[in-house]
């Protein structure tokens, strides 16, 4: 008989609650997801990245002066410091790219004068200044990367525009806009995964919301998390052709190889940001580039094969991560981009967990169950075998 005294570990805190909070709400049993009580597909098709950047930041959506002003100072606060420029230059092409957006962004506190500042007041500041600059960052790095110079942003066009000019130093096209702007609002915020959580349990010693939101950027560069799009693109590569599609699942499955971009630790149903995503999959199979039609034709085709083998009987669908490559590649956005595009997209829902978490803070301190030995005798160096 199990001895009662015992405490339970609950492996990477699965069911375990941290707090509460009217951020956001995933219903992964019936597939839903909610920002502050709106239906995603809703704020998709109604909303720009500023709105949604409002109403996670204030709990309700803004009126049209409010509108105008947030997007007005997201415009002003894009540029970046020379100092962190260069810190993108030193890094491009010695590392991952999310490395790069780790320091480059982490620099930005140098440049902050209300970086101490815990007033409610400036920490809004701070947290707009940060959506800004992150997206700043990755197009800087996109666009270096690929050997062209940074580019200033344009005050006079919105984020998401803002963003694909200064990365491809021209503004996009319609179907290229709906797919990013889509992808920043689907990216905005997803409850209390782990880049979240990471971003709280430095939130919650105080330090500084710079500090907070690289704990975030540095937890969200794992493949089981923020790095799976870019996974899941590398695995239709090896697939190749589309014709090897089934086959290549068929060998996975049978040796008990994990398919990235397929199941999800709180969906047990189709994922609402998937469905969103792959209606792009339709619009772009039959695109110029021979790279995305095959790309997407093989995400199809895994998709209908995996949601046959796996689907109802073992709860396992396709997750947002799995169709973001195809149509990232139809959008202009290479492959090492996916997440550091992420992070300039969760920037939101991290500096609004931390804004609503610092209202009531506690710093996190979990237990460990201790499995070593204990009182042993200390022997000396000269005496050790």
């Amino acid at each position: 008989m199990a001895d009662v005294q015992t405490p339970q570990v609950s492996k990477g805190l699965e069911g375990i609650y941290i707090d509460e909070s009217s951020i956001c709400k995933v219903d992964g049993q019936a597939g839903k997801l909610y920002y502050r009580g709106y239906p995603i597909e809703a704020v998709c098709k109604n909303a720009s990245y500023e709105e949604v950047a409002f109403l996670l930041l204030n709990g309700r959506l803004p009126n049209k002066a409010e509108l105008d002003d947030i997007t007005k100072t997201m415009a002003k606060e894009r540029d970046l410091p020379d100092g962190v420029i260069q810190i993108i230059k030193e890094m491009n092409g010695k590392a991952h790219p999310m490395d790069t957006l780790r320091s480059a962004f982490s620099a930005l506190s140098a440049y902050d004068k209300e970086v101490t500042d815990q007033s409610s007041e400036a920490n809004m500041r701070k947290a707009i200044r940060i959506i800004s600059k992150v997206s700043s960052i990755v197009a800087a790095i996109g666009r270096l990367q690929k050997g062209q110079p940074y580019i200033k942003p344009d005050t006079t066009l919105d984020h998401v525009t803002n963003f694909l000019y200064m990365l491809n130093g021209r503004k996009p096209t319609q179907l290229e806009y709906n797919i990013v702007k889509d992808m920043f609002i689907l990216h905005a915020e997803h409850s209390s995964n782990a880049s979240t959580f990471g971003t709280l349990v430095a939130a919650s010693t105080m330090a500084d919301m710079y500090a907070a939101v690289t704990a975030g950027i540095a937890t969200l560069k794992g493949p089981l998390h923020g790095g799976a799009d870019e996974a899941a693109l590398k695995m239709m590569g090896q697939i190749g052709n589309p014709n090897n599609t089934e086959q290549y699942i068929e060998d996975a499955l049978a040796g008990k190889q994990k398919i990235m971009g397929f199941g999800h630790r709180v969906y047990k149903t189709y994922d609402p940001r998937a469905r969103i995503v792959r209606d792009y999959l339709l619009q772009i199979k039959d695109s110029s580039s021979p790279e995305v039609r095959t790309y997407t034709e093989i995400a199809l085709r895994a998709e209908k094969l995996m949601i046959d083998k796996l689907g109802a009987s073992k709860g396992i669908w396709p997750n947002i991560d799995f169709f973001a490559g195809p149509i990232y590649l139809a959008a202009g956005v290479p492959a090492d981009l996916f997440t550091p595009i992420f992070a300039a997209s969760r920037s939101v829902g991290w500096t609004a967990h931390v804004l609503e978490y610092w209202q009531n803070n506690r710093i996190f301190r979990p237990l460990e169950i201790y499995t070593g030995k204990v009182d042993l005798q200390y022997v000396p160096i000269d005496k050790r075998a």
